[in-house]
């Protein structure tokens, strides 16, 4: 656990942050001292519980209702950020959706929706920040969240796996896009993390087999990653853009 104020002044915005990875990231923001913005498409409730602990690891906390998917939304939302907060120099990329189902029996309207969210979703926020991050010059940071399953793959998730490996060939080019500026851009790929929606896609039975698939043996902590990302977002990853760094438990080296 990262406990400084390297990030003291700076005004974050993470994207599904209402529960799991999203709110385990904002509260290690916050314990940097990051003035954090929650942003929800739905669960208020829960926002508002994360923008409390925010609050109490030390940091300051707003809401930010919008669906990333929605553009119009994304670029409103973002201008209002920008004025209320005086700019933005964080933006971590996380909502996401996972619709599962082999490739003969998937629906239009769930590849869709799963592409919608994870991947233009990312693109749409990265577009209407561009401009407050670029003024943040060398304090820009994105971090963009993929997933093991975009560089392994995996059955029954072709939606889901080429989202996420859609968004490390973003942040590539991302990176190298605003580089001049200053401004890092780099990915963090989970493996098993125990979130809500590990909970939901991943049966009791099918654990054990999986965790025997792990080094570390067992199953990560949505901290684990949330460290990581803090981390990318300080001074000292200054001199790293363009990297996929993977938290994983050693499932893919």
């Amino acid at each position: 656990m990262i406990i400084d104020r390297a990030l003291e002044g700076r005004v974050a915005l993470v994207t599904g942050g209402s529960r799991g990875i999203g709110r385990a990231t904002c509260e290690a923001l916050a314990r940097r001292g990051a003035t954090v913005i929650v942003n929800y498409a739905a669960r208020e409730d829960a926002a508002r519980e994360t923008a409390a602990a925010c609050e109490a690891a030390g940091g300051k906390a707003a809401l930010a209702r919008f669906d990333v998917a929605d553009a119009a939304a994304v670029s409103e939302a973002i201008k209002a950020i920008g004025k209320d907060h005086g700019g933005l120099d964080i933006l971590v990329n996380n909502a996401g959706v996972a619709i599962n189902g082999l490739i003969m029996r998937f629906k239009d309207e769930q590849w869709s929706r799963t592409l919608d969210v994870n991947l233009t979703g990312a693109f749409n926020c990265t577009r209407a920040a561009a401009t407050l991050l670029l003024k943040a010059r060398d304090k820009g940071r994105i971090v963009n969240l993929t997933s093991v399953v975009g560089e392994s793959g995996n059955g029954g998730q072709a939606a889901y796996a080429a989202s996420k490996a859609g968004l490390i060939g973003l942040t590539k080019a991302l990176a190298q896009e605003l580089a001049s500026r200053g401004v890092t851009v780099n990915a963090v790929s989970p493996g098993f993390i125990e979130t809500d929606m590990t909970a939901e896609h991943l049966p009791q039975a099918a654990r054990a087999k999986l965790v025997e698939r792990i080094p570390l043996g067992r199953i990560g902590a949505a901290a684990d990653v949330a460290d990581c990302v803090a981390w990318l977002c300080g001074p000292e990853a200054a001199y790293m853009t363009g990297q996929v760094l993977r938290v994983n438990g050693g499932m893919l080296m």
